[in-house]
């Protein structure tokens, strides 16, 4: 299983707009991705490609999310969503 950690650079946190564009990304991949904010135990990581879970989450900016996939490509899909997360998808 490959895992990443990415810090929330969006000044809103994963809501709305940010949380929309990043699962429009996992949804896209062929690979089932968890996401759960660091320190919290992998059992309780949630459905990346779920807008309900990736608000519910309630990452804020600045918080570390741990990325999970399994498979083929899993690596780079988890790179791919690191930079996503890392950029302020609220600048304009």
């Amino acid at each position: 299983m490959s895992e990443r950690t990415a810090v929330i650079a969006s000044r809103v946190g994963l809501h709305a707009r940010p949380a929309g564009i990043f699962v429009a990304a996992v949804s896209a991949l062929e690979l089932e991705v968890t996401i759960s904010l660091q320190g919290e135990p992998a059992d309780d990581a949630m459905d990346a490609s779920s807008i309900l879970s990736i608000m519910s989450l309630g990452a804020s900016n600045g918080d570390t999310v741990v990325l999970r996939a399994e498979g083929d490509g899993a690596d780079e899909a988890l790179a791919s969503l690191v930079t996503i997360l890392e950029t302020d998808l609220d600048a304009d």
